[in-house]
């Protein structure tokens, strides 16, 4: 699987005020795409990233806009099954 390099995110107000529906900061979101763990495609042709900020585990969904520059366009806490998804790969980096 090809890995996901952020180098760049694009915010503007609605970005920034329909994350703070989902209790997650743009600094958040900001640590997340500097050290992502798993990512997936998703139906939209945006991207599904999950990464820790401390020991939450959060899913942050972005848009490409061009090479390593993306829209961040919601961001929430992982769902139980893309925890364990986490947890295993961690554990593996460990072994």
């Amino acid at each position: 699987m090809t890995r996901i390099i952020v180098r760049k995110l694009i915010w503007d107000e609605w970005n920034r005020e329909h994350i703070k529906k989902h209790n997650v900061s743009q600094q958040e979101i900001e640590d997340v795409s500097k050290n992502v763990i798993a990512h997936e495609g998703t139906k939209q042709g945006r991207y599904l990233i999950i990464g820790r900020v401390g020991s939450r585990i959060l899913t942050v969904i972005i848009n490409r806009k061009e090479t390593g520059i993306y829209y961040p366009v919601t961001a929430r806490d992982a769902a139980k099954k893309e925890r364990r998804k986490i947890y295993e790969k961690e554990k593996k980096q460990i072994a």
